[in-house]
């Protein structure tokens, strides 16, 4: 079985469009569990809709250890509430991981909308070369990530205490354990509003930032770099 985590904070308009992706794929066996950390909007309203398991939630990492806790699949896949997904993500996803019998995987990431700053030429430079190139050494993961549930039970899920990439650090800790691999088979696509608001080029600073600190100093456990959850609220004030 598969159980879909995906962590939800005032992502209504968000959450019915990824919800209505994995709908039209009509998987049998399958659970979406949102955990949600107290949303104002209609979020779990159109949760209920689809039928989804609804528990509460936090920060990304606590969300996604909270929905991994009641989640029944033995394949848990992890996403963020305001992707697009390619047309048959989850069947595709679902048989690389089992005929190529991965452990952890993560999947290339896109923008949703293209610019000179964010296209598919940009995002394969910076992010999804290096993550093909470097999955054996320095394996990467964000965004969105499938996983066994022992795999995920034996290093005791996210790290709550990282305050950016965490999600990093647990596919880095997965693949210690298990094979690690990227399903170039199936993409997700990410929003730009956090470039968008925080300008591109502070953005991409930030996670470079991020990125040298993970490799030298360790995980981002302090709020020197001033990650935002609620994105979209904050926006809006």
């Amino acid at each position: 079985m598969l159980s879909i985590i995906i962590p939800t904070l005032n992502e209504e308009k968000n959450l019915f469009i990824i919800l209505s992706c994995i709908a039209k794929e009509k998987i049998k066996n399958l659970e979406i569990i949102i955990a949600d950390a107290g949303s104002k909007d209609k979020t779990i309203e159109i949760a209920k809709q689809f039928d989804c398991v609804i528990t509460d939630g936090g920060l990304p990492a606590c969300g996604r250890n909270k929905g991994a806790k009641i989640a029944k699949g033995d394949i848990l896949l992890f996403l963020d509430a305001d992707l697009l997904l390619s047309q048959d993500f989850i069947k595709k996803s679902l048989k690389t991981f089992k005929e190529e019998r991965l452990a952890i995987a993560s999947f290339p990431i896109y923008p949703q909308k293209n610019n000179i700053y964010l296209n598919p030429l940009t995002m394969n430079l910076i992010y999804n070369y290096p993550q093909r190139i470097l999955e054996r050494i320095f394996p990467l993961g964000a965004m969105g990530i499938m996983v066994r549930k022992d795999i995920y039970e034996k290093v005791k899920g996210f790290d709550e205490t990282i305050k950016l990439a965490e999600d990093h650090c647990f596919v880095q800790d997965c693949a210690n354990l298990g094979k690690f691999g990227t399903i170039e088979c199936a993409s997700v696509y990410m929003p730009t509003r956090r470039f968008e608001k925080d300008g591109y080029f502070r953005t991409g600073i930030k996670y470079l930032l991020c990125s040298l600190h993970m490799i030298f100093i360790g995980p981002v456990r302090s709020d020197i770099l001033k990650y935002t959850f609620d994105y979209e609220d904050n926006k809006k004030k």
